[in-house]
């Protein structure tokens, strides 16, 4: 059994579309993998309960059918930071719960990915933010790199502090989130020469990508 835990620079960095690809990649090498959305907001009311649609591109991603409260045990209406959003309905996220909702998962694939919720110190509540979470799972942290203005400094300051948190940073995958970035090429060799940890691939910018579309602009993935 084997994990990732995939942050990025920020929200709508394209964290769920690599998520994704990841899962394709690992599945395309003929490995049983499932996702997990732990915590998830701007999820929409259904007669099944509130669902959010990233948590269920991942469901259905899974090389098995998974419930979906294993794949997102957080899920919160109001599409705002999930410590705010559980504190307007009067609940806590527990690491604890989260835990052992990966373990559960884990237990029944050869990879299992995990995708948090904003940038890696968005807050969760009292019990800490996206870094303690990826703390507390164990699992080495793939960075989304959300490629627009202004990313090099977003992207340098996310490493620094996963780094700080004591967690590896297994390596980074750049997504081009504007079409009409200037100098892109330029900003990922900047970023290549900044990090030291593997660059893992670089998905252009694609109209609503996908999973195998992204697997096949990733050029590593370490087993």
């Amino acid at each position: 059994m084997a994990g990732y835990f995939i942050t990025g620079t920020d929200t709508d960095c394209g964290k769920t579309a690599v998520t994704l690809g990841l899962m394709a990649l690992l599945q395309a090498r003929g490995h049983k993998v499932l996702g997990m959305k732990p915590v998830a907001s701007g999820a929409e009311p259904t007669p099944d309960g509130l669902r959010n649609e990233d948590a269920l591109r991942i469901q259905a991603q899974g090389s098995q059918k998974t419930p979906y409260q294993q794949i997102n045990p957080y899920a919160f209406e109001p599409p705002i930071a999930p410590h705010l959003a559980a504190a307007q309905q009067d609940e806590t996220i527990h690491f604890d719960a989260l835990q052992a909702n990966y373990q559960a998962l884990a237990q029944q694939a050869d990879y299992t990915l995990v995708e948090g919720v904003g940038g890696w110190r968005v807050p969760l509540g009292p019990e800490g933010d996206v870094s303690d979470l990826a703390a507390a799972l164990g699992l080495p942290v793939i960075l989304v790199v959300g490629l627009k203005l202004g990313c090099i400094n977003h992207t340098l300051l996310t490493v620094d502090a996963i780094q700080a948190s004591g967690c590896t940073l297994l390596g980074w995958v750049g997504n081009q989130i504007d079409p009409e970035m200037e100098a892109r090429d330029e900003n990922l060799i900047t970023l290549k020469v900044q990090i030291h940890a593997p660059c893992l691939g670089v998905v252009p910018y694609l109209d609503k990508p996908s999973a195998d579309e992204v697997a096949g602009h990733i050029q590593w993935l370490s087993e």
